[in-house]
């Protein structure tokens, strides 16, 4: 059997075509980043599985379009093809996009978050409470959004009193710096627009898509927010770095809202049973200070009535002393009368009895004279 023969171009150009007609046009990568460096705009890196690597590039028209620039041993997600350059049987992936891994989602959530613990700034003694009844909020997400969809009907349903100032940022690849501008911009405007708390919302997605509230730069800007901060990022078991620094962490966009607004329904309910207890209160006082005076009154007429009794009471010793006055013996005394005692003082009513001779004494209105009887001579129509 003839073997067939190649020019190392032609030889290049079969494996390159071989390659194109056997390798999937388009595939995902799992592997970490080795030795990225930037020349003339393009990225060129090795990816590796620790068994393995093999060369990649990120050509520049594609680098400006990552929301996300991998770092020297991030473990990274790559849609990438096959480039081979048949001039020198070169085999690299081309990336067409990537995204942090996992692993490295959560190494650097937690560096980050063990740098700020550190610091205190995830200290719970530093947590604010909410205001009860806020005016104006200022809602921090993307824009247009089924999360601003939900937080706009939520504040709706609950407090349509309280003012909303949307304003629109970016929620995911390398935006940290464009949210912390925005943070700082509010932090010096926030008393004109009358702002008491700041939520800022993301949607669901994965946990690699929310790798931008892990940032160290974001976590400073809402620690120094002037006003409480409520975080509602992702899905109820994602905990970013941003959650841990804000003074409320709401498992979802909607429950942010439903943590800082009260519900209207509720609170008229609580208005109508405050209104019947001072309803109540105030009938039970009245009740009261009725009793109260219902019983001043019939303690004034009692009071009145003794008062009565008194005076009645009055009078009559001021008749009865007047009748003893008048009837008194010192007045008969001074008419003219007096009154004769025996020898043991007692008063003499009768006659009847007495010998001559027996001493007695007559009280005078200005004295006692001593008698003795010379003689006793009855009445003759009197009874003796």
């Amino acid at each position: 059997m003839e073997l067939p023969s190649y020019s190392v171009r032609q030889l290049n150009e079969a494996i390159g075509l071989l390659l194109d007609r056997g390798f999937a046009p388009r595939f995902l990568l799992e592997a970490a980043v080795i030795k990225p460096v930037l020349k003339k705009g393009h990225l060129w890196l090795s990816l590796s599985d620790g068994d393995a690597s093999i060369p990649a590039v990120v050509w520049a028209s594609t680098l400006s379009r990552l929301a996300y620039r991998p770092q020297d041993g991030d473990g990274v997600t790559v849609v990438g093809k096959l480039n081979f350059w048949a001039a020198r049987a070169s085999l690299s992936v081309q990336v067409l996009d990537v995204r942090p891994s996992l692993s490295t989602v959560l190494r650097r959530f937690e560096s980050v978050k063990a740098l700020l613990a550190a610091e205190g700034l995830l200290a719970l003694e530093r947590k604010r409470p909410l205001p009860r009844f806020p005016k104006a909020i200022a809602l921090l997400t993307s824009v247009p959004s089924s999360a601003l969809a939900d937080l706009l009907r939520t504040a709706q349903q609950r407090w349509p009193a309280c003012a909303l100032r949307v304003v629109a940022i970016p929620v995911q690849g390398d935006v940290e710096a464009e949210i912390c501008r925005v943070l700082e911009q509010l932090e010096q405007h926030w008393q004109a627009l009358g702002i008491e708390a700041v939520v800022l919302a993301r949607g669901g997605g994965s946990r690699e898509d929310l790798t931008v509230f892990d940032g160290e730069q974001l976590a400073r800007c809402l620690a120094r927010c002037p006003v409480p901060v409520v975080t509602g990022i992702g899905h109820e078991d994602d905990i970013t770095v941003a959650d841990l620094v804000a003074d409320h962490r709401a498992a979802t966009p909607t429950a942010a809202l439903v943590a800082l607004l009260p519900h209207r329904q509720e609170q008229i309910l609580q208005l109508d049973q405050l209104s019947r207890l001072w309803r109540q209160q105030i009938s039970g006082a009245l009740q009261r200070e009725r009793q109260r005076l219902l019983a001043g009154r019939q303690g004034e007429r009692r009071r009145w009535a003794a008062h009565r009794c008194l005076e009645r009471r009055q009078l009559q010793l001021a008749g009865q002393t007047a009748l003893l006055k008048a009837l008194a013996p010192e007045r008969l005394l001074r008419r003219g009368y007096s009154i004769l005692r025996n020898g043991q003082g007692q008063v003499m009513r009768r006659g009847a009895g007495l010998k001559p001779g027996t001493a007695i004494s007559a009280q005078l209105s200005d004295g006692v004279l001593q008698l003795s009887v010379q003689a006793w001579q009855p009445e003759t129509n009197g009874e003796a």
